[in-house]
Parts: structure tokens; C-alpha cells; sequence
């Protein structure tokens, strides 16, 4: 699906846009007027951390759970604990933030990373250290991913780099092509904001 059929939420609709008309998340950098979609602004993310706001729109988040987009094998794990009873919390941090339930439907669909299997994280963007070298850049996203709500996430923010776990899995939305969630994003949509 074109990223410009996609539903946009309401918070993303006032976001900057890139010169082909995609929304620049509220953690990507800018150089020389142009937005550095493979690389995360560290200012910016911890700003997002720390005030508990959404990575994609910038918004805050209301108490309860956030969301996040994963990828092959954090989605595997998590079918796999899911499907046998247990618990699931990874305990290797992330360099991806929080956002809202809309804005995480929203960029699965828009995102090119995000949304495909074959897609590749972009090669510019590296930056990984021995807590996150388990996110490759180059690499395909894999066969699956999904849209996935945790009850609540922590942070830690070190000279260099602003890291994220998430625990408690509240909803699992898997998907192989993003497309998927579609109906679940209108349905999102259709439902009125809550104040913060």
C-alpha cells in the first residue's frame, strides 16, 4: 500500500515532512534541512524518555500501556512465549522508544523498514555498541514483525546513546506485510483521543 493512502492519526498530521510527503518522526535528526530517517537524535530521544512522549509524533503518552514496532526474531519470541503460557520481557535493550497505539499502527504501515520483510535498515545509521549490536544495520527486518503493547517501559540514558526495555506484553498484533493492520488502525482512528 502507498504511504499516502494510509490513515494518518491526528497527532502525525502537524508532523514536518520529508520532500516526498512522508511525516518525519519526532525522534529523527536533521542535516543540512534534510531528515536522517535511518539514525535517532540522541537529544531528542531522551527528551521523548524522560517526558514520556511519543517517538513517532512527539505527544505525550497517557499513563498505561505503550507500543512499539519489533521485528523477526523479537516477534517469533514473543509468539513463542505467548503460545506456551509464559511470560514474555527481553532484557537486551533497544534504541527504539515507546509511542502511541495509532502512531506505532501508523508507522508499521508507512515506515519502508517496517513495513516489508525484504526491507534493509538503512547502512548510515550505524551507532550500536555491545548493549544494541543486535540490531544490524543492512539487515532485513526478516519474514514478521509486529505491532506489539507493553504495559510500560524503561530507559537508561548514557553519554551516547538513550536505551529502552519494555515489560509486560498487553496486545500482539503480528503482521508479515504491515497491510495488515489496516482495519486496526481505522479502527484506532474511529475512537475519540483521552486527554493525557
Amino acid at each position: 500500500m502507498r504511504f499516502d493512502l494510509v490513515p494518518v492519526p491526528p497527532t502525525v498530521q502537524s508532523r514536518p515532512r520529508d520532500p516526498r510527503g512522508y511525516p518525519v518522526p519526532a525522534i529523527t535528526p536533521w542535516q543540512d534541512e534534510q531528515p536522517q530517517f535511518a539514525l535517532t537524535d540522541y537529544g531528542r530521544s531522551a527528551d521523548c524518555a524522560r517526558r514520556r512522549l511519543c517517538s513517532v509524533c512527539g505527544e505525550l503518552m497517557p499513563k498505561g500501556p505503550v507500543w512499539r514496532v519489533v521485528g523477526d526474531s523479537e516477534s517469533a519470541a514473543i509468539a513463542a512465549a505467548l503460545a506456551a503460557g509464559r511470560p514474555y520481557r527481553n532484557m537486551a535493550p533497544t534504541l527504539e522508544g515507546p509511542g502511541h497505539r495509532a502512531c506505532m499502527l501508523y508507522a508499521s504501515m508507512v515506515c519502508p523498514y517496517l513495513a516489508r520483510p525484504n526491507s534493509r535498515r538503512g547502512r548510515s545509521a550505524d551507532g550500536s555498541s555491545e548493549l544494541t549490536e543486535h540490531v544490524v544495520r543492512g539487515a532485513a527486518r526478516g519474514g514478521s514483525g509486529a505491532v506489539v503493547g507493553f504495559a510500560d517501559y524503561e530507559f537508561g540514558i548514557t553519554p551516547s546513546q538513550v536505551l529502552f526495555r519494555f515489560l509486560d506484553v498487553v496486545e500482539f498484533l503480528p503482521h508479515e506485510s504491515a497491510d495488515e493492520h489496516l482495519a486496526e488502525l481505522r479502527a484506532e482512528l474511529a475512537v475519540p483521543l483521552l486527554p493525557p
